[in-house]
């Protein structure tokens, strides 16, 4: 494998788990109502399981509530429940017969240093898959080393340029949860 490639895998898995940390972030409660919050829910329907965007539309016409309205109004019922039964969010939907109503509580101060703990966790588990896509590349370039495609030289190269991209994806992430504790924790 060539050190452009091992490299051009580093970028990709690299930017893989920023774009799944930014994900989960999203997901995380700030104390605004963002349809987001709500992605990870699935709804029995049909007699199988289905992503809630897939039944229902989810919007945000205030600041504290979340409204979903369902593709199928008898479907009322099971987006209800399957919100209610997410004991992760905390959420308790009221429907009124054509729309599910979510308001979303102001957050306590415990729950906010709640929210910003699973924050730091979700940084830890992006951080432990950037680190095992370095030590992956590391051993492709040791690999390639061995095989004698590259010289020593190459993949002393090549690692300090795999460690520049991790370093870059860090502060990436890093600049993230600033600016996502400070939305968390802001009253």
């Amino acid at each position: 494998m060539s050190p452009n490639q091992v490299l051009d895998e580093v970028k990709s898995k690299l930017a893989a788990a920023t774009e799944h940390f930014k994900s989960e972030v999203g997901k995380i409660r700030t104390g605004r109502a963002h349809p987001g919050m709500l992605d990870g829910i699935s709804v029995e329907v049909y007699g199988q399981a289905m992503p809630l965007k897939a039944v229902a539309s989810i919007a945000a016409p205030e600041a504290q509530l979340l409204q979903i309205t369902p593709f199928d109004p008898n479907n009322l019922k099971a987006i209800s429940e399957a919100i209610r039964d997410n004991q992760s969010l905390g959420l308790n939907p009221a429907d009124d017969g054509r729309v599910v109503r979510i308001q979303i509580p102001p957050l306590t101060e415990e729950t906010r240093q709640q929210m910003v703990k699973i924050l730091h966790q979700k940084v830890e588990d992006t951080m432990i898959a950037a680190r095992n896509a370095r030590h992956e590349a590391i051993r492709k370039a040791e690999a390639a080393e061995k095989a004698k495609d590259i010289g020593k030289d190459e993949r002393f190269h090549l690692e300090k340029q795999i460690d520049e991209q991790l370093a870059h994806q860090k502060t990436e992430i890093d600049n993230l949860i600033k600016a996502k504790e400070q939305e968390i924790l802001t009253v």
